[in-house]
């Protein structure tokens, strides 16, 4: 089993579309790349912790790749927008691939320049290391309270 973090816009929408995937094993929504290693939504919209919405996925390299996640990303979101998606303005709302390693970081670095390619060099997706991941605890509560 792997890891992937992505951040593209809201944590809602990601979370389900990537459940949909054959290989991918888990997902779980949460904040990643600020300055704590604690936080809540709350304080994340107030744009001072600097972590970014996130969706965490624990998937099986043998049914999905990373390089197929990491397209699958580019597929779903608009990575051309500053610090927005949709309705949702931001820096929670950044696109950002967080990866664990270099083999990670090349796939993503590869599969975006590709799309930045394709899309005439606007992406403004950042890629960088895992900083502070926290689960968003609260979410997580009230989900299993209501099943």
């Amino acid at each position: 089993m792997e890891i992937a973090i992505l951040a593209l816009g809201c944590f809602w929408g990601p979370e389900i579309k990537f459940n949909k995937l054959e290989g991918i094993l888990k997902t779980e929504v949460g904040y990643c790349g600020g300055d704590s290693s604690k936080t809540n939504y709350k304080e994340v919209c107030s744009g001072t912790t600097n972590h970014a919405e996130v969706v965490k996925l624990e998937f099986d390299p043998k049914l999905i790749s990373y390089e197929k996640i990491i397209k699958y990303f580019y597929e779903i979101h608009d990575p051309t927008t500053l610090n927005s998606q949709g309705p949702d303005f931001g820096t929670q709302y950044r696109s950002e691939i967080f990866h664990f390693n270099d083999q990670q970081k090349q796939i993503a670095e590869k599969i975006t320049n590709e799309e930045n390619k394709k899309l005439f060099g606007k992406i403004v997706t950042k890629i960088s290391i895992v900083k502070n991941y926290c689960p968003a605890e609260e979410y997580h509560q009230k989900y299993l309270e209501k099943r």
